[in-house]
């Protein structure tokens, strides 16, 4: 029993709240984030610009920031957990050519612009949110897809088998030590996942999803950088946000796990 909990402990370690706190970046982005979508006027004298169009007064930019965030956060909830199952399967299952089959799919979907993807999921779900969520969550799967193969194949053999010498059923050799040790990994391809949704997220509102893609196209349309920006500042705020806060998640876990900080 005593054996078991040290095996336990070992594979736990990544779940354990370590290092110091490290959030000043995360902190300070979210508050440029929160100020450029209340009081977007202030950055445009800073920047001396001023709106030409007449579209910027319409819907609140706060409401379309709302929109995005919700859109992101929707596809991101399916695509994450959908990935982390079919990394899982495709690694305990690799020998039925499950992982061969899953990577090639992966590999050969990555190959599509996200705004195909988009495109292609009108003719599916119709125009408005369903087709954005639809593409997002598909095209937010392949990042957390390929990291949680990489990282539970990662995971060292000697952990594994000292594991199920224990006396671990799978379940719990997974729970224990796979996942936890993969953990890093996975955090990244989460990271990169949340990112490229929340860029791609923009193109949805071609789509008749809103967000913050709806100031950006008014001003392509307009010709108008100030309205441009509008839609473009907030949006990459919110991308340097997630980043930075999904970092701080991995660097913690990849220290858990006796790792270097740091990661791409």
């Amino acid at each position: 029993m005593n054996r078991e909990s040290a095996v336990e402990r070992a594979g736990g370690r990544a779940l354990r709240r370590e290092g110091g706190p490290g959030w000043l970046v995360p902190a300070l982005l979210l508050g440029i984030l929160v100020l450029s979508v209340l009081r977007f006027d202030l950055l445009e004298t800073v920047l001396g610009i001023r709106p030409r169009g007449l579209l910027v007064s319409r819907i609140p930019l706060w409401e379309l920031a709302l929109q995005h965030l919700g859109l992101v956060a929707a596809s991101s909830a399916v695509a994450v957990p959908l990935a982390l199952a079919l990394g899982i399967a495709a690694v305990r299952f690799s020998g039925s050519g499950l992982r061969a089959l899953l990577v090639a799919a992966g590999s050969a979907a990555e190959t599509f612009p996200s705004a195909a993807v988009l495109a292609l999921a009108v003719p599916l779900a119709g125009f408005g949110f369903a087709p954005t969520f639809l593409a997002l969550s598909l095209y937010g799967m392949l990042p957390v897809l390929h990291n949680t193969i990489a990282g539970l194949e990662g995971v060292p053999e000697a952990a594994v088998d000292a594991a199920r010498g224990m006396g671990m059923k799978p379940r719990q050799v997974l729970a224990r030590v796979q996942l936890p040790l993969a953990l890093p990994v996975i955090l990244a391809g989460v990271r990169t996942s949340v990112v490229i949704n929340t860029a791609a997220a923009t193109l949805g509102a071609a789509m008749g999803a809103g967000g913050l893609g709806l100031p950006i196209i008014s001003g392509i349309r307009s010709f108008d950088t100030a309205l441009i920006l509008r839609g473009a500042i907030p949006s990459a705020l919110l991308a340097l946000f997630g980043d930075a806060t999904l970092r701080r998640l991995e660097d913690r876990a990849r220290r858990a796990a006796g790792g270097t900080s740091g990661g791409t």
